[in-house]
C-alpha cells in the first residue's frame, strides 16, 4: 500500500516516560514524518518539570495558550516552584490515579497532555501524534481530551485491546461526556466499572474538535481482524510491532517457552501474516528492527506504508533520555559490549520488557536489591474488586506484604521492577526519598548495536534528521 496524502513513511516511536518528549516529536514532524510524544505519566512528568522551575519557560508558554486560563493557573499554583526545588529535596507528590480521580489530578492530566502536544506542534505544519498504553487506563479520557484540545493529528495505543478508543475519540471530539470501561480483576459479567469524564467540567462549553486518526499497535492478525470487523472499533491503521522492538513486547503465543537466561522464545506462531493484514484494507507500518534502508524497502514490499523507528530516535540528541545514560549506552554499543535482555518478570503489567544491561541501573541485581520497594506513582497498578464490591488497586512491584494483603500472590511479586519510578529516573526525573535516589532502567530494541554502529560510528552522536536521512537512504 503506497502512502496516501499526509501519511508518513517514518513514525517516530512514542517511547518510555518522556524519552519521546515534545522536542523530539517536533524535530521529526518538522522533517515531514510523524513525530510522536509519549503520553505515559505526563501528569507526573509535568509536575516534576514545574518542580524544577520550568527551565526555559516552555510549559508556561504553552499554558498561556490553554483555552481556560483558570485551569492552567490552578496547575501552576499547585506544582510550580519558582527557581526550582532545593537540591536533594523530593518532588511534590502527585495523586495516584483512581476510577474517580481528584479534580487536581484531572486538571493536571488535561493540561499536561495539551502542553506536550502543543509544544510539539508549535511553529510548523507537520503532523504530531501521541502514544498511550491501553494497560494504563485510568488517565485515558482526560489525557486524550488534553491532546485533542491541542490539535493532535494521530493517537497510537498498544499493550492491550483498544476497542473502545475509536468511539471515545469521536465522542470527545464532539464535546460529549464519555464513559470509558475499566478492566477490574475479579469482576463478573454483571459488573460495570467505568471512568466518567465530561469536557464541560474543564472548558465550560466544549468546542467541536478535529478527531485525530487512530493507529492501533498490534502484534497479531487475530487482534487486527477483531478490531477491523466492526466500524465502531476499527482503527484508521495499524502499527505492527514485533518482539524485536524495545520496551514492552507481546508475550509469545501458546505456552511460553524460555531459553537458558530465561527469556521468552518466539516462534512461527508469533509472525504476522502481512498479506492477510493488507487484505483488511487499512494502512499499516512495521516496527521492531526496521531502522535501515534495506529493511524499509522490505517493509514496503510486504505492503506496509512505512515503518516505526524507536531505538535510533531514543538515542538521538533531541530525545529526552538522560544524557549521561545515552552516552553510556552508545559507548557500550559502539564497543559491541551491551546486551538487551527480554525480561519476562520486570514489568508489573505482565508483558515481557526489554532491559539494557547497564551499570548503575535496575538491570544490575545489587542495584535492584538495594532499592526499597514502594508504589507511590501507580500507573501500572491493577484495579481489583474487593469482597464488599468496592475497588482496590494493587501492583506486584509494591512491597510483597502489601500485595498479598490485597489478594495477590507472592509468586507474582518475584523479580518485578518499578518501571514507573525507574523510567522517570531514566528521563532525568528521579524521585529522592530520605537521601535515596531512584535508580534508572533503560530499554532498547534487539537491533541496538547495529543501529548505534550505523549512526554513531563517526562521532558517537546523531540527530533526528540523521535518523530519517539514514532510514530513507539519503533520498
Amino acid at each position: 500500500m503506497m502512502p496516501g496524502p499526509g501519511m508518513p513513511v517514518v513514525i517516530q516511536g512514542g517511547m518510555g516516560v518522556a524519552v519521546s518528549d515534545w522536542r523530539l516529536a517536533r524535530a521529526v514532524a518538522r522533517l515531514g514524518q510523524l513525530g510522536v510524544v509519549s503520553g505515559t505519566a505526563l501528569d507526573v512528568v509535568h509536575a516534576r518539570r514545574l518542580g524544577e522551575g520550568d527551565p526555559g519557560g516552555h510549559l508556561r508558554r504553552a499554558y498561556a495558550q490553554f483555552p481556560v486560563p483558570a485551569v492552567a493557573e490552578r496547575v501552576l499554583q499547585r506544582w510550580f516552584i519558582p527557581g526550582g526545588r532545593s537540591p536533594g529535596s523530593p518532588y511534590r507528590h502527585v495523586p495516584r490515579g483512581r476510577i474517580n480521580p481528584s479534580p487536581a489530578l484531572r486538571d493536571l492530566t488535561v493540561v499536561a497532555n495539551f502542553t506536550e502536544v502543543w509544544l510539539a506542534k508549535d511553529g510548523h505544519a507537520g503532523t504530531v501524534g501521541v502514544n498511550y498504553l491501553h494497560k494504563i487506563q485510568l488517565p485515558t479520557p482526560a489525557a486524550l481530551y488534553g491532546a485533542l484540545l491541542a490539535g493532535v493529528d494521530y493517537v497510537l495505543m498498544g499493550a492491550g485491546i483498544p476497542a473502545d478508543i475509536p468511539r471515545l475519540l469521536t465522542a470527545l471530539a464532539a464535546g460529549g461526556a464519555v464513559s470509558y470501561p475499566v478492566d477490574v480483576a475479579g469482576a463478573d459479567r454483571t459488573d460495570r466499572y467505568a471512568i466518567q469524564f465530561d469536557p464541560a467540567e474543564i472548558v465550560g462549553s466544549p468546542p467541536e474538535l478535529r478527531r485525530p486518526k487512530f493507529l492501533a499497535v498490534i502484534s497479531s492478525n487475530t487482534l487486527a481482524s477483531f478490531l477491523s470487523r466492526d466500524p465502531a472499533t476499527a482503527p484508521d491503521g495499524f502499527v505492527v510491532e514485533g518482539h524485536c522492538a524495545g520496551g514492552h513486547n507481546a508475550p509469545p503465543r501458546g505456552r511460553t517457552p524460555v531459553d537458558g537466561r530465561p527469556q521468552p522464545v518466539y516462534g512461527p506462531r508469533d509472525a504476522v501474516d502481512h498479506d492477510a493484514l493488507a487484505a483488511l484494507g487499512l494502512p499499516f507500518w512495521l516496527a521492531g528492527g526496521y531502522a535501515d534502508p534495506e529493511r524499509l524497502r522490505h517493509a514496503l514490499d510486504q505492503g506496509a506504508v512505512g515503518i516505526q523507528v524507536g531505538t535510533a530516535f531514543a538515542l538521538c540528541r533531541e530525545s529526552g533520555l538522560r544524557p549521561d545514560l545515552k552516552q553510556q549506552l552508545i559507548g557500550a554499543a559502539l564497543a559491541g559490549d551491551v546486551e538487551v535482555f527480554t525480561d519476562p518478570k520486570a514489568s508489573p503489567s505482565g508483558y515481557p520488557f526489554k532491559v539494557a544491561a547497564m551499570a548503575g541501573t535496575l538491570s544490575e541485581a545489587p542495584v535492584y536489591e538495594r532499592r526499597r520497594r514502594i508504589c507511590d506513582l501507580g500507573f501500572l497498578r491493577t484495579a481489583y474488586k474487593k469482597p464488599d464490591g468496592s475497588l482496590g488497586y494493587r501492583c506486584p512491584s509494591e512491597p510483597p506484604a502489601d500485595y498479598l494483603g490485597k489478594g495477590g500472590t507472592l509468586e507474582e511479586t518475584v523479580g518485578r521492577k518499578c518501571l514507573c519510578n525507574g523510567l522517570l529516573a531514566t528521563a532525568g526525573y528521579a524521585q529522592t526519598r530520605d537521601g535515596d535516589v531512584e535508580p534508572p532502567i533503560v530499554t532498547g530494541g534487539d537491533d541496538l548495536v547495529r543501529v548505534v554502529q550505523a549512526l554513531g560510528a563517526a562521532t558517537g552522536s546523531w540527530s533526528a534528521a540523521d535518523v530519517i536521512d539514514y532510514v530513507l537512504g539519503g533520498s
